[in-house]
């Protein structure tokens, strides 16, 4: 059996591999956070961000449209949560806002491209 063959359906999703790389950066981010913060808004920030590319998959994995929707519509939540954490967290100055300015944008075309593909199901 090839590689191709054993790869899951949802890592050929390119929203799939976006939720990923946005999922790392903020991993990254968040390592400079405050520790005071680690139970706080570091925890939920990279709670929030994981959670998109982890829906996408079980949605895609569930085998239905109906299922794969849902669970995008979850992800949509998440990557608002994740927006609205990103800029609380800009505004406490616990990281320089040239981050919010990539990871803002970047955020954004994630959340529209999830948005056409749930218009298209």
């Amino acid at each position: 059996m090839s590689n191709e063959q054993e790869q899951p359906n949802y890592e050929k999703l390119e929203i799939w591999r976006e939720g990923m790389a946005l999922t790392r950066e903020i991993y990254r981010l968040t390592k400079g956070f405050p520790k005071e913060e680690q139970f706080g808004i570091t925890s939920q920030l990279r709670r929030a961000a994981l959670s998109v590319p982890l829906n996408i998959a079980e949605g895609q994995g569930r085998g239905s449209q109906a299922d794969f929707r849902r669970f995008l519509l979850i992800t949509m939540g998440s990557l608002n949560e994740t927006l609205s954490l990103l800029t609380i967290s800009q505004e406490l100055k616990l990281f320089h806002e040239d981050e919010l300015k990539i990871l803002r944008p970047r955020t954004l075309t994630l959340m529209r491209r999830v948005k056409a593909l749930i218009t298209k199901l």
